[in-house]
């Protein structure tokens, strides 16, 4: 059975999983790496989820303050051999009913061209590509969606 932890950022599961996130990130981008991981610091978050099956740490994400009533999805990760279980649907859905519960109303993300998986996931959890936003303005890999809550 899949269950949640809220944690935050100083979780060592979360630390272990963002490190094969960051290993996954520079075999796909490449180079462009290097831009992403600047806006991807993960050492002061303070909403995480950590998903376990059992006692194994199975995925994680998390959600920073954007602006007034919106809140960014960040570090959305699932290991490989755990993807297509519904895992990172989980995640995203305990993201925002925590959103909900401190009263925001839109979420947010980035994520890369080179990553289908992840658009595939967020297309089916009901968040739309918009225009990108703040620092991914311009940038030609990037992917940006929002979901009203």
């Amino acid at each position: 059975m899949i269950t949640t932890k809220r944690t935050n950022s100083d979780d060592k599961n979360f630390q272990k999983l963002v490190k094969l996130l960051d290993f996954e990130l520079q075999e796909r981008d490449g180079e462009e790496h290097f831009f992403y991981a600047e806006l991807n610091k993960t050492n002061t978050l303070i909403f995480v989820i950590v998903a376990y099956d059992i006692e194994e740490p199975i995925g994680c994400g998390a959600i920073r303050d954007y602006s007034n009533n919106t809140m960014e999805v960040k570090r959305m990760f699932v290991p490989l051999h755990k993807r297509g279980q519904g895992i990172a649907s989980k995640i995203l859905n305990e993201l925002e009913i925590w959103c909900r519960e401190l009263g925001i109303k839109k979420c947010i993300l980035e994520t890369g061209k080179n990553q289908p998986e992840a658009i595939a996931l967020y297309l089916k959890n009901h968040y739309k590509i918009i225009p990108n936003f703040g620092k991914y303005k311009g940038v030609e890999n990037s992917v940006c969606f929002e979901k009203e809550l």
